[in-house]
C-alpha cells in the first residue's frame, strides 16, 4: 500500500460488483441507508485494504453506518467513534455483532437497553410490530448465547470527538477508515483531526478517508454541512507528496461520469426525499460535487 489521492470513479462500483451486492444486502438486513455516495466511498476503501480478520481498525465518525458492521462480520475489531452518543445501540446491531463499549458510558448494558425499550413502548402504549419484533428477537437471542457471540470480529463503541482520542494510545491501530465523515471539519478543524488519527496509527499502516472533492478551491456544502477540499488542501492536510500523483486532472469527465451513474441515482435513499437540507435535497438528483478518497501511510521514525 502506498499514499493515494484519487477522485472515486463511479466504474469501480460494476468492476467491484460482487462486493457492492454484499454491502446492499448487509445494509438491507439491517435496515440501513447509503448516502449518496457513500457505497462508491465504501467501495473505495475495502478496496485498499489489505487485511481486515484481526486487525483493530478505527471507523472514524461512524454513527450506526455499514463499514463498521462489514468489517466485524470479517473479523475486524473494530473502534466505532462518533461524536453523537450511540449508548443506546438499536437491538438490530446488537443482535449482529458483539457490540461493547469502550468505557462504561459508551454503551448501555444489555438488560438496561431493554428496560428502557420497554419503557418507551409503555409510555406510547403501543408498540410498532417492527419494534416489537426486534426487542422479542433481541430477547431470543440474549437466552441462547446470542447469534453475535458466534462471530470472531466485534464493534467497541467510543463516543468521543474525534480531536482528542484520549482512550487510545500511541501508535496501536492496524488501519483507519472514515466513510465522508472528516469533511464535516473546517481545514483547521481537519488538521487536528488528522494530526490525532495518525497518533494512534501504527507505524506503516494507513489512514483511508473519503472526502467531498472541489475542482479548484475549498468550498461549504451548505445542504451536507461538510466541506469540499481542493488537491492542494488535501496534499497538505494529508501531506501527500506532489510526487503522488492524482487524477484531478480528469475532475470534469469523472464528475459527468458519475452524474451519469444509472446505480447511485436509481437507488437513493429514501431519507433524501423527506428534507431539503441534505447532500441530494427532496430527493432530487443532482450532485453538486463529487468523492476523493485519501490514503495515507504512517511513516516509521
Amino acid at each position: 500500500m502506498r499514499d493515494m489521492i484519487e477522485i472515486l470513479p463511479v466504474s469501480l462500483l460494476e468492476s467491484e460488483s460482487s462486493r457492492v451486492k454484499e454491502l446492499k444486502k448487509l445494509a438491507s438486513s439491517l435496515k440501513l441507508e447509503f448516502g449518496w455516495h457513500y457505497l462508491l466511498d465504501i467501495t473505495w476503501i475495502l478496496r485498499q485494504l489489505e487485511e481486515i480478520e484481526s486487525k483493530s481498525i478505527i471507523d472514524a465518525g461512524a454513527g450506526t453506518g455499514v463499514m463498521q458492521w462489514y468489517l466485524a462480520e470479517n473479523g475486524a475489531r473494530v473502534i466505532s467513534i462518533d461524536r453523537e452518543s450511540r449508548a443506546e445501540l438499536h437491538p438490530r446491531f446488537r443482535r449482529r455483532i458483539k457490540v461493547q463499549g469502550l468505557r462504561a458510558t459508551d454503551l448501555i448494558s444489555d438488560d438496561a437497553l431493554k428496560r428502557v425499550l420497554e419503557g418507551i413502548n409503555r409510555r406510547s402504549l403501543k408498540m410498532q410490530t417492527a419494534d416489537f419484533i426486534d426487542l422479542l428477537k433481541y430477547q431470543v437471542t440474549q437466552l441462547s448465547n446470542s447469534e453475535a457471540d458466534s462471530k470472531s470480529g466485534q464493534v467497541i463503541i467510543y463516543n468521543q470527538d474525534l480531536v482528542n482520542l484520549v482512550d487510545i494510545a500511541d501508535d496501536s491501530i492496524d488501519a483507519i477508515v472514515a466513510v465522508s465523515s472528516l469533511e464535516h471539519n473546517s481545514p483547521g478543524g481537519l488538521e487536528r483531526v488528522v494530526a490525532e488519527l495518525m497518533r494512534v496509527l501504527k507505524p506503516g499502516c494507513a489512514l483511508l478517508a473519503t472526502l467531498g472533492a472541489a475542482r479548484d478551491s475549498d468550498w461549504y456544502h451548505e445542504s451536507s454541512k461538510g466541506w469540499c477540499y481542493s488537491e492542494e488542501t488535501l496534499r497538505k492536510i494529508f501531506d501527500i507528496s506532489n510526487e503522488v500523483p492524482s487524477n484531478y486532472d480528469q475532475y470534469d469527465q469523472l464528475f459527468y461520469e458519475l452524474q451519469g451513474s444509472k446505480e447511485l441515482r436509481e437507488n437513493l435513499a429514501s431519507f433524501y426525499f423527506r428534507s431539503g437540507d441534505n447532500g441530494m435535497p427532496w430527493g432530487k438528483w443532482a450532485p453538486e460535487y463529487q468523492p476523493v478518497g485519501i490514503c495515507k501511510i504512517k511513516g516509521h521514525l
